[in-house]
């Protein structure tokens, strides 16, 4: 047999689908001599009849039924397959609505999003600034990054990197501490991130054995993560924050790690999609791009 002929297939799909040859010529804009012809060369190929034709309708032989069922996979995967390469390749345009938590999306979405117009100049982009989870379906956004943890793994998600959490006070607030374990900051004063799930109960290790989870006492709760990093920097207290925020004030001494032979879980950061069989090209373009500037960092 010669190669499969997938118009050929169509063809066939069609007859069986509209109940006749006319039908099928109507659907598809061509002659009803042409569908016929395919249809006829698709048996001569498969040496078998497909279908069984009377005065009123076209109906498959089991030998058509059989293969209906199949080609209508098998088209159907080839349909899917074009929609995917055209989604990859196409240009991206359009507007492009993110949502992203205050403290990454100030810091790292914003400023790669000039980039990405001055890449893509054919897209406009609408960023969403919250800590707090946003519906992506209730309110049309094309994808969320999410920092820290995924809480439902059904959801379509890549990531696309990785962070630290890091246990800071101000140099004035960790020099008039006196710690040795964990245990020790359950009465020390702790700015809480409202944010978080868990604000107050972290859990440290050291090595592969070491484990302690620690209750902190609140002395002040605020919920947005760069309102927590001010109260901290004006030496409200300890707090916790990710190393992707605070690189800068470590690295000038306007903040200092505490117990840093302790380390807290890491995070990952991640582009969270609606539930779809194709990411539009702006979509898939914009993850590439954080995605290589995460590499970067």
């Amino acid at each position: 047999m010669e190669s499969i002929n997938l118009n050929r297939l169509a063809y066939f799909v069609a007859v069986v689908d509209a109940g006749s040859f006319t039908g099928a010529a109507a659907v598809l804009g061509i002659t009803k001599t042409v569908v016929s012809q395919q249809v006829a060369r698709l048996e001569a190929d498969l040496q078998t009849s497909l279908l069984l034709r009377t005065t009123r309708r076209v109906e498959p032989t089991e030998a058509g039924r059989l293969l209906h069922a199949r080609a209508v996979n098998i088209l159907r995967e080839a349909e899917d397959a074009f929609g995917e390469v055209t989604e990859v390749t196409a240009s991206p345009t359009g507007t492009l609505r993110i949502a992203a938590p205050n403290d990454f999306g100030t810091l790292t979405i914003a400023p790669l999003l000039s980039k990405f117009r001055r890449t893509y100049p054919a897209c406009t982009v609408d960023l969403i600034l919250s800590d707090a989870k946003i519906d992506l379906i209730a309110h049309h956004v094309d994808v969320s990054i999410r920092v820290g943890w995924l809480e439902d793994s059904s959801q379509q998600a890549r990531r696309i990197g990785m962070f630290r959490q890091l246990l800071v006070a101000a140099p004035d607030v960790a020099r008039a501490l006196s710690l040795d374990v964990p245990d020790d900051l359950a009465l020390q004063p702790f700015i809480a991130n409202g944010a978080l799930r868990e604000p107050l109960v972290w859990h440290f290790s050291r090595g592969d054995a070491e484990r302690r989870t620690v209750r902190m006492l609140s002395a002040m709760t605020i919920d947005a993560t760069p309102a927590v990093l001010a109260a901290t920097l004006a030496g409200s207290g300890l707090t916790v924050l990710p190393d992707f925020l605070i690189g800068e004030q470590l690295k000038s001494g306007a903040l200092v790690e505490v117990l840093p032979e302790w380390s807290l879980p890491s995070g990952g950061i991640h582009a969270v999609f609606p539930a779809a069989r194709f990411r539009p090209a702006k979509v898939t373009a914009f993850v590439a791009m954080l995605a290589a500037e995460m590499k970067l960092a």
